[in-house]
Formats: structure tokens, sequence, C-alpha cells
């Protein structure tokens, strides 16, 4: 190859590629990411199933296959073995993980149907009885919830307002709202 032409993927051979990644050849980079990035991504995506989470997966493997490279060993298999296992193995990590698992089953406020229906004219919270069930709560609990619920308070501010430690506002807010959920039941 001349160094004006540039070379093609199909044009390097694997025993080539894996020399010039063992060298640390950022152009071989390129070339490994032109030759396989499209079947990594597929395999990934099947397992993510959201193409978001599947570009930061290929993304975290490209990157954990340029740092670990000198691990890979051919006489154990070919190169794309070796790195369809690595892509695997991190996209299975992912929809294991917790954050992937909280994130999966919440939606973002776009997506919500919520969002797109109007509440009626005539709702008002008050008309479900919520305010008179907070009197069966004990008076420390309900200065919290009052203060958070119907004073429009945050738990820090709760917390500033009635000199008490954060933590403290939201175990008694904890606390009433278990309460309410059994009154409502």
């Amino acid at each position: 190859m001349s160094p004006t032409t540039p070379e093609s993927p199909t044009s390097v051979t694997e025993d080539l590629l894996v020399q010039r990644l063992r060298a640390r050849d950022e152009s071989a980079m390129t070339l490994f990411y032109d030759k396989y990035s499209s079947a990594l991504y597929g395999v990934i995506l099947r397992i993510v199933k959201t193409e978001e989470v599947a570009e930061d997966v290929l993304q975290e493997s490209l990157v954990k296959i340029w740092n670990s490279f000198q691990s890979y060993d051919a006489s154990k298999g070919r190169l794309f073995t070796w790195v369809l296992n690595v892509s695997r193995n991190l996209a299975i990590d992912k929809i294991r993980s917790r954050q992937y698992r909280v994130s999966s089953r919440t939606q973002p406020l776009e997506e919500s149907a919520a969002l797109r229906q109007a509440a009626t004219p005539t709702f008002r919270p008050e008309h479900i009885g919520l305010q008179e069930m907070t009197s069966k709560l004990n008076p420390e609990q309900k200065q919290i919830i009052d203060l958070l619920y119907f004073g429009g308070f945050t738990q820090s501010e709760v917390a500033e307002e009635l000199n008490l430690p954060l933590g403290t506002v939201k175990t008694r807010a904890r606390a009433a709202i278990k309460v309410l959920a059994k009154l409502i039941r």
C-alpha cells in the first residue's frame, strides 16, 4: 500500500491487524472499527434492546479492547471471536447493572402519556380528602407532610425550617407516607 492510498478493512488480514493493534497503531484501530463495529453493534443491540445503550456499550467495548489487547491470545481463537465475547460480556454486564434496571423501568417525561393528558379543571387534590387524612398522623409527621405536600417545600427546606437533620425529615416523611397508604387502602 502506498502512504497516500487509504487501506480498506477488507485488504488487511486478521494477522496483520492483530500485529498492528499489539503495536498500538491507532490507524489499525480505525481499520478494526470499520471491519467489526457493525457486527458488534448488532450483537450488543440484540442484548440491550435500545440503540442509545447499544452505542454506549459499543464505545465501552472498543475502549476495553484497545486497553486490554495484550491479553488477546490468537492460539485460543480468532480475533473476531475474542472481541465478540468482550462486547457481549459488557452488554450483559450493562443489563445486569442496577443503573440499567432502574432506568429501564422509568420513562422520560417527554415520552410519558401523563404529559399529554391534561388534568380536568375541576380536579383539586383536596377533594380526595388527603389533607383530612393527615390529621390522623402524629403531630411531627403531620407537620412534615403539610410542609412537603401542601406547602411545596423540599425535604432540605423542611429540615432547615424545622431545624432538624435531613435524615430525620426523610424518616418521618417515609413513616407518614406508610401510615397514609394504609389509611387509603
